[in-house]
């Protein structure tokens, strides 16, 4: 349903493009990870990726099941709730690897939330939380790199520079793209396995950024923590076997 709701609307409020690495079909049960830098981009990720033929459980912040009709929407449509920072964090991933295995798509936003920033230029992907890696060691689910840019042009900000971006929109139209990389699986450890994802999503959100004409700002090939990736790391990406 969700899914759904945002290919309808986005187009009311942008220009939505999408290009892929790859047109194999993806295998069941994949993991789709992507960079998260408006409260906007989960819609056009997930329009976006509807026009792929994938509509993900989503994994996001268990405060949106309190609001009233978003709510009942998530809860319907089989989505996963966060409560970070609580004894009831790890049921998350524990949700997310049971519709792993039962072969539904998940989208995970790994950065854990939002950068701290006013402006509404595009922002490369903050350092990677460790659940992702965790997710797909439990799972040996492949890993979809997913780069989206523009959607700060719809909303960034105080909420009420938000609120006015999105009134605001339908007679901007701002460009927004979304890249989907390759699959791949992440080599074991999960710092290992933390850094190869985060190298993929950033090179998806390059692309995606050069797409709407945004500078790549911030962008840099480090692991999260600073730490510059080795070369042992960045070989042992692979690609996924084909479904």
């Amino acid at each position: 349903m969700l899914s759904r709701t945002a290919a309808v609307l986005l187009p009311l409020f942008g220009r939505l493009t999408v290009t892929r690495d790859a047109e194999e079909p993806f295998a069941a049960g994949s993991v789709f990870v992507a960079n998260h830098d408006s409260t906007a981009d989960p819609a056009v990720v997930l329009a976006a990726l509807r026009t792929v033929g994938v509509t993900p459980a989503v994994m996001a912040t268990a405060g949106l099941w309190r609001v009233p009709v978003l709510g009942r929407a998530l809860t319907k449509g089989g989505h996963i709730p966060v409560h970070r920072r609580t004894a009831r964090a790890a049921d998350a991933l524990e949700a997310a690897a049971e519709a792993v295995r039962s072969g539904r798509h998940v989208l995970i936003y790994a950065e854990g939330g939002l950068p701290p920033r006013a402006d509404a230029a595009c922002a490369a992907p903050l350092p990677f939380r460790t659940g992702l890696a965790r997710l797909t060691a439990a799972t040996g689910a492949p890993v979809v790199p997913v780069g989206q840019a523009g959607a700060r042009r719809l909303a960034s900000g105080p909420a009420a520079k938000q609120l006015a971006g999105v009134v605001t929109a339908p007679v901007r139209r701002p460009r927004l793209h979304v890249h989907v990389g390759r699959p791949l699986h992440l080599p074991p450890g999960t710092t290992a396995g933390t850094a190869v994802a985060h190298r993929a999503v950033s090179a998806a959100w390059r692309q995606a950024a050069r797409a709407v004409g945004e500078p790549a700002l911030g962008a840099s090939p480090e692991a999260p923590g600073g730490h510059r990736q080795s070369a042992s790391a960045s070989a042992s990406v692979r690609p996924a076997s084909r479904s």
